[in-house]
């Protein structure tokens, strides 16, 4: 078991496959840390391997929201809130990543398409310990945060999708309105 991981994602609303893959990942170490990319937009960057990662319709929560699915999600599948953190982490600005993440910690990831790959070979050459936890190609993905959006602003059954914690959260903060806000624009 590792000492530190480190494991990455947008979680433009977690859904249950986040969920599992956060778990995966918890699993392998004794503290993980979530880095929560395209934090901010001012630092998202597009990157040709995955062009629709870094569009604003695609990022329609912030950062803090986030943070709060994560945290919930976390919290709700039973992992000790002392066992993890949640930072930001500007995944197309890697000169930034010393500044939020143990650099000496093993970034985990899953690859399924040519984004992960890329991910990967970025990790690599920035020195990291990797540790690839599935690799499936993009049929077996699951479920897709773009399609739980979609639902979400469509006003049709999602909460399925996504673990108890998060559906509490997503209707609090009355995230459907705003999903159904900027669609109409």
């Amino acid at each position: 078991m590792h000492e530190t991981g480190v494991i990455h994602g947008r979680f433009q609303v977690l859904h249950n496959d986040h969920l599992a893959y956060l778990l995966a990942g918890k699993a392998r170490c004794r503290h993980l840390v979530v880095g929560i990319t395209n934090p901010d937009p001012t630092v998202t960057r597009p990157d040709a391997a995955d062009p629709v990662r870094s569009d604003p319709a695609e990022n329609p929560f912030t950062y803090y929201e986030r943070y709060q699915m994560v945290r919930a999600a976390l919290a709700g599948a039973g992992v000790p809130w002392e066992a993890f953190s949640v930072v930001p982490l500007s995944i197309n600005v890697p000169e930034l990543f010393r500044h939020y993440v143990p650099m000496d910690g093993v970034f985990f990831l899953t690859i399924y398409d040519q984004w992960g790959e890329r991910k990967l070979a970025l990790f690599e050459s920035l020195g990291l310990q990797t540790e690839v936890l599935w690799r499936r190609g993009p049929a077996e993905k699951g479920i897709s945060a773009s399609e739980v959006r979609r639902l979400l602003a469509a006003g049709r059954a999602w909460r399925h999708l996504v673990p108890p914690a998060v559906a509490e959260l997503v209707g609090r903060c009355d995230l459907p309105a705003r999903l159904r806000a900027t669609v109409s624009r």
